[in-house]
């Protein structure tokens, strides 16, 4: 995928959902632990020297596997490249806890799965379809693509 840098930049200065310094190692072979600031922007992860502004470096945060290492490590993974891992390293259990969390809850992937989730809820209750009124109930992005049926249509 590609990025316009100065969009970047420019997206890696907004508030950001977490930020902190953790020790971070890239997925190269011979990468040592080098202290890091992290900041989790919408869906990108930006790492930055701690003393520079501008980030060295971002992660799109789809397609990817987040998992534990041990009590205050986490790792980040991509899917179509499994054996490139980036490792993070928290000051306590609980910050580990939180950052996994927060990445997971990033996506794309999984903001879709809840709207979808959500919308069936509704759905479900008041048998009407709350994506209707904006006219976009039918775009394929907002369909559950795990081969169970379409919603089916209001009761009259």
């Amino acid at each position: 995928m590609r990025f316009n840098e100065k969009e970047l930049i420019f997206l890696s200065r907004q508030p950001s959902e977490r930020a902190a310094e953790l020790g971070m190692r890239g997925p190269k072979k011979g990468d040592v632990m080098k202290r890091r600031l992290v900041k989790l922007i919408v869906n990108f992860l930006f790492y930055f020297r701690t003393d520079e502004e501008e980030p060295i470096g971002a992660l799109l945060l789809e397609q990817c596997r987040v998992e534990r290492e041990d009590d205050k490590a986490f790792s980040i993974a991509f899917l179509d490249e499994a054996e490139r891992k980036y490792l993070f390293e928290c000051d306590s259990q609980e910050q580990c806890l939180e950052w996994i969390d927060a990445i997971i809850k990033a996506s794309y992937e999984f903001m879709r799965k809840n709207l979808i989730f959500y919308r069936s809820e509704i759905h479900r209750l008041t048998g009407k379809d709350p994506l209707e009124q904006y006219g976009i109930s039918d775009e394929t992005r907002f369909q559950v693509s795990s081969g169970l049926p379409p919603l089916p249509p209001p009761p009259t």
